[in-house]
């Protein structure tokens, strides 16, 4: 009976490791009402525990849940001693004290985001978590811990994610992830902040041609203003009278 209970609490641990990414150590939320039946079966919890959930664990609990216990007196004076050596988790109700059974969901939340196995006794905190998916629950039944099979609720979620209607809170984070480094869905101040850097690229091919020499600027032709005279080089002086003196030549050599 002892083997074939250690395999099912095996699944159920691979169940929420596969599906939920519980890791070690597994936290477990422990109530008065668990330490009281496990003093009234001689459960050594820090002892028994491990063993049965094969892997390293904290033990912790609430404010509210040592409260109850300090208010209900001597009777339950054992279970105070016991939860008292455990770990106080911070809940919202340090101020104003609430029945253990309410802190234990608040501190689940709607999805368990922190990954807490629940120890308790409690018939309302057990019909509240069945309700939550991805949330395991310890009882004691005669003088033996048993981790209950996954809810309901649980079944439900994987199914829903397997089908692609969900997504599950990895995937979130990864998601979460890759926006912050691209910018994505974040204010103008937060963008300001967080800034893209910019790959380095190939200068373009168009800015590193070679420029083209410019010629020679022409001088400016100057105008003649009106009654001023063109003055002739005297090259074309030259040339004027040598034109002149073969006309002149030219008819007494036909008369000759």
């Amino acid at each position: 009976m002892k083997i074939k209970r250690q395999k099912q609490a095996k699944k159920t641990i691979s169940f929420y490791k596969y599906n939920f990414s519980f890791r070690e150590p597994f936290q477990i939320l422990v109530d008065g009402t668990f330490c009281q039946a496990a003093l009234k079966n001689k459960i050594q919890i820090k002892e028994q525990m491990p063993k049965y959930l094969m892997g390293e664990i904290q033990l912790c609990t609430t404010n509210c849940a040592l409260k109850e216990l300090e208010t209900l007196g001597q009777q339950l004076y054992g279970a105070r001693i016991i939860l008292q050596r455990f770990q106080v988790r911070k809940c919202s109700h340090f101020k104003n004290p609430v029945p253990a059974s309410d802190c234990l969901l608040s501190m689940l939340e709607d999805t368990n985001p922190h990954h807490y196995f629940v120890a308790t006794q409690d018939h309302t905190v057990t019909a509240g978590l069945k309700k939550i998916p991805g949330v395991p629950l310890l009882y004691i039944v005669l003088n033996t811990i048993v981790l209950d099979k996954p809810s309901q609720a649980s079944l439900d979620h994987v199914q829903a994610v397997q089908l692609g209607e969900l997504v599950t809170p990895a995937q979130k984070q990864s998601i979460c992830s890759l926006k912050e480094e691209q910018g994505v869905g974040l204010g103008d101040r937060e963008r300001r902040g967080k800034k893209r850097k910019r790959k380095q690229s190939n200068p373009n091919p168009l800015s590193c041609l070679k420029k083209k020499k410019k010629g020679l600027p022409t001088p400016p032709l100057k105008k003649t203003e009106p009654g001023e005279k063109k003055k002739r080089s005297r090259h074309k002086r030259r040339k004027a009278a040598a034109a002149a003196g073969d006309n002149m030549a030219a008819p007494g050599v036909l008369n000759t």
